[in-house]
């Protein structure tokens, strides 16, 4: 079996600065290239698993969020941190247009989209690590029973972070999970 870190998008790996569908509104979170290779050296797929409501909204289409990951891949390609898979969640229950109006299990903080990525990789969620700023992210981590959650801090105040590590940089985490490790090898 695989392990994973699983990784939300905005505000993990980019600024959350509201709907980021255009690679020119796209600014990385420092820390965010060190951390894919770290984790690549141990031995983890590294997955984008990402609510947007965006789509679900009517800001934005499916084929331009398409356009904006196909950039954000290729950036992580040429950093030398290839991300294994993006998986994302273009409905809202209450705020979607059209089609897009449905709740779904994929829908954070459902663990649709993790548990989907452990079905479709071989991935033993129990050993695999998620890193999330949002409540949804972390309860989607719990439900799905991923092993390790850490958060990091950002844009929204984290109200269900109890037995979890909370982060003010993803250095911070990239530093944990290297001790994290190096422990397991003892």
């Amino acid at each position: 079996m695989n392990k994973a870190l699983f990784l939300d998008r905005d505000g993990v790996i980019n600024e959350d600065t509201g709907y980021v569908y255009l690679p020119e509104d796209f600014r990385f979170i420092d820390g965010i290239f060190e951390l894919c290779r770290t984790a690549q050296e141990l031995g983890y797929h590294v997955i984008v698993i990402t609510n947007q409501a965006g789509i679900a909204r009517g800001y934005y289409t499916q084929e331009d969020f398409r356009r904006l990951n196909e950039w954000m891949l290729m950036e992580f390609k040429n950093q030398g941190a290839a991300i294994t898979a993006v998986y994302y969640c273009p409905y809202h229950p209450e705020h979607g247009i059209g089609e897009y109006k449905q709740d779904s299990y994929d829908r954070k903080p459902n663990p649709g989209m993790i548990l989907r990525a452990g079905d479709e990789y071989s991935i033993d969620l129990s050993r695999s690590v998620l890193i999330g700023d949002k409540d949804s992210d972390i309860e989607a981590g719990r439900r799905a029973g991923v092993g390790r959650i850490m958060a990091l801090k950002g844009r929204y105040p984290l109200t269900r972070s109890d037995g979890i590590g909370v982060y003010e940089s993803l250095a911070e985490i990239d530093a944990q999970l290297q001790l994290d490790v190096a422990a397991c090898r003892k």
